[in-house]
């Protein structure tokens, strides 16, 4: 189904559905007065383009007040249709509350905006003139900065930069804008690199000057989304999961983090669909770094198989989950399969799994049949972890994120404790310690715990100490003793806490245990390099079908 949609404000639809929902829903909160026109596109297409995944939310803030005529004669001038259609986005133009703006005013409306629609955190914002001037002085310098993805303005006047401040990536344009900039120079401690400033901590937290006078609206939109506004997206998922949804300033700062575009990263990616002889076809995505397919010799590049959470799309782990990006610099092939199945494609169960990795061995002799990986997030989370249990003679690693093992786990107890120490296969975990939906362990709340029920099956299948009786007096988070504990803090949001540890079966790393503090149900974008660099220390022999570890501690 494609659609557009344009709508004046008595007949506006709110995006309220969560991440997993791509339709509008009737029966919202009445859309604040100073909304005057809203643009929204729809593409239900399911193999091609991007996911629906944190597509994009435009608040336009105009130099004065509009009609309705004349807020599509802006978004018209800004040429921002194809950037709408590409990425499902939505268009909001927000007059002024009065007749001018009123930095009070328009900014509790601008909060009740938020409420409403920004769900998915990737808002950007785009101010011209007076609204420009709003934009700021109000949003970019304020609490409001650590919500907002991007800004664009044109022609305001500079703000007063505070103390304090989690930055913004901006793009700075019309007349004055080296000075405006300044002020966004500060907040992101941005420093020149080139033809722009950027924090070198986080090089997402950007800022672009243009001070061209004859530059259109169309000419800077189309220059702001390629340098600034379609690199990232925020979202936050501290203390909660960031699909609940969150009330302005509830949970602090939103992360920032990297939009996937796999072409900037010159990775290219393809659509595959087979058909098959009894019901529905099946479909995965392919994900080649630069030259790699063209060149690399036989049987020397690893698969890394990606599994998405319960009915999520397909591209899901492709897109949030920071694996891509990994594997353009580490230099391996990935593949995001639709393994659950959906109304247009089959299951594929784990054999199905099997299937689609021997189909891409004969395909793409480069693939390296004894460095097979896999992860996943939720319910694919949990696929991986069976996977490594079931398949232990095709993955070499496995692991994931928010999923262990639920409920009655006694046949895969049963094969792990046949394969007792005759197997073994490596296992990461990576969660959320504020994760609801697959609660992390606690003093008061640990026996038949997921997480813990998958950290047992593998330390069964290895050969290990089973650890199931946990003592938080000897480690006050995971319950046991790990080694190579260690604390990282990292720049997201304001500066989510990593702890993370190791159970050895005598020198060899078998069980790596990744808890982002205070983190919800979701991918952590930093620790798929943290996976990654795990599941690299392993390879199987092809004919023993035994683990190699290529390090020792």
């Amino acid at each position: 189904m494609r659609k557009i949609v344009r709508l004046a404000v008595v007949a506006l639809l709110s995006l309220t559905a969560m991440v997993q929902s791509a339709v509008a829903q009737q029966g919202a909160p009445a859309t604040p007065k100073n909304v005057i026109y809203t643009e929204r596109w729809m593409d239900m297409a399911q193999e091609q383009g991007r996911s629906y995944n944190f597509t994009p939310t435009f608040f336009i803030y105009p130099d004065s007040k509009l009609t309705e005529d004349g807020a599509k004669a802006l978004i018209a001038e800004l040429a921002m249709d194809s950037v709408i259609k590409e990425n499902n986005a939505t268009v909001y133009v927000l007059n002024p509350v009065g007749d001018k703006y009123d930095n009070k005013a328009d900014f509790d409306a601008f909060v009740e905006m938020f409420n409403m629609v920004a769900r998915s955190g990737n808002l950007k914002v785009i101010g011209i003139g007076s609204g420009a001037t709003f934009v700021n002085s109000v949003l970019a310098m304020g609490e409001a900065a650590s919500h907002i993805a991007g800004i664009l303005t044109i022609g305001g006047k500079q703000a007063k930069a505070p103390a304090e401040s989690y930055g913004v990536p901006a793009y700075v344009a019309g007349k004055g804008a080296t000075k405006v900039a300044k002020s966004y120079i500060a907040i992101n401690k941005a420093v020149a690199e080139g033809d722009l400033y950027a924090n070198p901590e986080e090089p997402l937290l950007r800022v672009v000057v243009n001070e061209k006078a004859d530059a259109s609206l169309a000419e800077v939109f189309a220059d702001a989304w390629v340098k600034v506004f379609r690199r990232n997206y925020r979202f936050n998922n501290y203390k909660h999961t960031q699909y609940e949804g969150a009330k302005f300033g509830q949970y602090g700062a939103y992360e920032l983090e990297p939009y996937l575009i796999h072409e900037d990263l010159g990775v290219t990616r393809e659509v595959v669909i087979t058909e098959q002889r009894n019901g529905l076809p099946w479909l995965w995505y392919e994900y080649w770094p630069e030259g790699l397919k063209e060149k690399a010799a036989e049987k020397s590049v690893p698969v890394m198989v990606l599994l998405h959470g319960n009915t999520n799309d397909p591209r899901t782990q492709a897109e949030t989950s920071g694996f891509i990006q990994v594997a353009a610099k580490e230099r391996f092939f990935v593949v995001e399969m639709e393994w659950q199945g959906s109304r247009n494609y089959g299951a594929m169960g784990n054999d199905g799994v099997e299937q689609v990795l021997y189909q891409l061995f004969n395909k793409y002799p480069q693939l390296d049949p004894s460095r097979v990986y896999a992860e996943g997030l939720s319910a694919g989370s949990m696929t991986a972890t069976n996977l490594g249990v079931r398949k232990s003679y095709l993955f070499t690693a496995v692991g994931g994120h928010s999923g262990g093992v639920m409920g009655n786990n006694a046949s895969m107890w049963a094969d792990a404790t046949q394969k007792r120490g005759a197997v073994e296969v490596p296992y990461c975990s990576v969660l959320g310690t504020a994760d609801m939906v697959v609660p992390f362990i606690t003093p008061a709340r640990w026996k038949g715990n997921g997480y813990l029920n998958a950290w047992n099956i593998y330390q069964q299948m290895n050969g290990m100490p089973v650890i199931d009786e946990l003592d938080f007096e000897v480690d006050p988070i995971f319950g046991f003793e790990l080694q190579d504990r260690k604390q990282i803090v990292t720049n997201k949001g304001g500066g989510l806490v990593v702890e993370m540890g190791t159970q050895y079966k005598g020198n060899v790393p078998m069980i790596q245990i990744i808890a982002v503090m205070d983190y919800g149900h979701w991918n952590f974008q930093p620790t798929a390099q943290m996976m990654w660099d795990f599941f690299k220390q392993y390879s199987r022999d092809p004919e023993t079908k035994k683990l190699i570890y290529h390090g020792d501690k």
